[in-house]
Parts: structure tokens; sequence; C-alpha cells
């Protein structure tokens, strides 16, 4: 069977589920999953619609406790399969630092900033950057492509259902001349970096 192309439009609502299914599973997000499922309705017949549903079922189907401790385990335990990018290309170092002043500066540029106390390369935070502001967003999903694509590897490796809501964002994001190379042991300088004040709010003046 012919899968269907994603237009820009359904591209964006891709990413933005998928922020959604790489949240830490809150209450927010058990909130939100009857909305989520349903938006699968609108890129229904696509690959990205697949791996979304496979994670939104595990979600769904997951007691809270057992959901939080399956995430903290994937993403928290070890960061080489953390959701902060700029670590796989520079690890913990100077050079990481200026990358999230970069990051943090273009979604201030673009009247946003990322609450809840996170760092500007949260994947989440990213994904949700990228759904608002679609061409800027692409092109920024494109340059961390290398990271995601380590990402991905680790988390299939470990077989959890999470390896699927990042191969839905493998789907949208394009392949980019230019990219940030992933070393094959991030470099370990140790510095003393301060979280910004980030999840993705609009603040437009």
């Amino acid at each position: 069977m012919r899968r269907r192309r994603l237009d820009a439009r359904s591209r964006a609502l891709v990413r933005q589920i998928a922020a959604w299914c790489l949240h830490y599973p809150d209450p927010e997000l058990a909130r939100r999953m009857g909305l989520l499922r349903e938006s699968l309705g609108e890129i229904a017949g696509t690959d990205p619609a697949q791996h979304l549903r496979h994670t939104l079922d595990h979600l769904a189907g997951t007691p809270a406790q057992e959901a939080e401790q399956h995430y903290v385990e994937v993403f928290d335990v070890s960061p080489r399969r953390g959701l902060y990018l700029t670590w796989y290309v520079h690890g913990d170092t100077r050079l990481r630092g200026g990358a999230l002043a970069e990051l943090a500066g273009l979604y201030r540029a673009h009247g946003y900033r990322v609450g809840g106390g996170e760092l500007p390369d949260y994947l989440p935070a990213l994904l949700e950057f990228s759904a608002a502001e679609r061409r800027e967003g692409e092109r920024l999903l494109g340059r961390f492509r290398p990271a995601i694509e380590v990402l991905h590897r680790k988390l299939d490796e470990l077989g959890t259902p999470y390896a699927a809501a990042v191969r839905a964002v493998l789907d949208v994001v394009p392949q980019q001349r230019e990219r940030d190379a992933v070393p094959a042991q991030p470099p370990t300088e140790q510095v003393g970096l301060q979280p910004f004040s980030l999840t993705l709010q609009e603040g437009r003046r």
C-alpha cells in the first residue's frame, strides 16, 4: 500500500504530537491523550502516525507510576539516551554552553521561551518550536538530525516504545548538507551550565 505524503502542516502536527509523547508522563499529558489520539486522524495512513500511535498506546495502557519509572530509566539514567541534543555533539563543555545560548537567543528572536526549567536543546521544546515556526524549525531540526539518529538507535536497542516517537520525528526531519557531527565519544570537559528558564511558552510582544 502506498503511503500518503505529508505537507508542511501535517509535518508540523507530527512534531507537535511527538513533543507531547516525549514529555514526562505527568497528569497534563494524561489529560491530553484524547486530543493527541484524535489528532492522529489528520495524518492517518502515514508511517509517522503508526509510530506515534505505538508510543501513545504505551502511555495510555501503562499505570502512571510504572510509566514514570520507565521514562526515568530510559531518559534520565544515561546521557547517551538523553533528550538534550547538544550533549551528543559537545558533551559537557564550553562549546555546549555556547550552543545552548544560541538556541535560547533563537527562541527569543521569535518571541518564545522554554519553561519548566528545561534547557533549550530539550527535544520536546525543539519540536514544539518547529511546529509553531515551520520553516525555521525544520532547518533547526535538520542541524540536529545526527543527534536524533543516535538517540533513536539507543532507544531502539533498549526496546522502549519511545523509540517509535523518535522514529516519527526522523520521518519529518529534513536531511541537510551542513550538520553538527556527532563524535563517537562526546567531549568530557566539565563546566557549570545554568539551566535556562525555559517547555515552550509564547511571549510575543
